[in-house]
C-alpha cells in the first residue's frame, strides 16, 4: 500500500540529512582553516611588536626547510593583501592591516557558524519528520495486523 511510498520518502530524508551533515563538516573545515589564518596573523602581529633590527629569525623556504636570517629593517613590513598582491607598510600600519584582516576573518567565521546553525536546525526538523513518518508507518502496520486478526474471529 502506501508503506512503499513512505519508505521512499524516508530514504530521501536520510539522503538529505547525510548531504547536510557533509555540508556542515565542510563548513567546519573552512572555519578551522580560517582559525589557522587567525593564529598566523596573531603570530605575525606579535613578531612585529617583539622583533627589532638585528634580530635573528627563521625564514621558511618550503618543504619544512628554514634558513636563519638577520632582520635589517623592521621599519618596513610587507603584508599580503590577498589575490597575489602585497604592500609595504610601516610597522604600526602593518599591524593595523593585519588586525583588519583578522576582523574580516572573524566576520567570515561568524557568518559560517550561522550557516552551520541553520543547517543543523534543518537537520533536526528532517529528523523529527522522519521520526513522525516512522511512527505513522508503525501505526499503519499495527492497524493492518489488528484488522487481519479481528476478521477471522468473527466467523462461526
Amino acid at each position: 500500500m502506501s508503506l512503499g511510498g513512505g519508505g521512499g520518502q524516508m530514504e530521501e530524508i536520510q539522503q538529505q540529512i547525510q548531504a547536510m551533515n557533509a555540508e556542515v563538516e565542510s563548513i567546519e573545515g573552512e572555519i578551522d582553516d580560517l582559525r589557522g589564518e587567525q593564529a598566523d596573523i596573531d603570530e605575525a602581529t606579535e613578531a612585529i611588536d617583539v622583533l627589532d633590527d638585528g634580530s635573528t629569525v627563521q625564514v621558511p623556504l618550503g618543504g619544512d626547510a628554514y634558513v636563519r636570517a638577520t632582520i635589517e629593517d623592521m621599519d618596513e613590513i610587507i603584508v599580503s593583501l590577498g589575490g597575489g598582491y602585497a604592500a609595504e607598510h610601516e610597522s604600526d600600519d602593518a599591524v593595523d592591516t593585519l588586525e583588519r584582516k583578522r576582523d574580516s576573518i572573524d566576520d567570515r567565521i561568524e557568518t559560517l557558524q550561522g550557516e552551520v546553525s541553520e543547517i543543523e536546525t534543518q537537520v533536526e526538523e528532517l529528523e523529527q519528520q522522519a521520526q513522525q513518518m516512522q511512527q505513522q508507518q508503525m501505526q499503519q502496520m499495527q492497524q493492518q495486523m489488528g484488522g487481519l486478526g479481528g476478521g477471522d474471529g468473527d466467523e462461526e
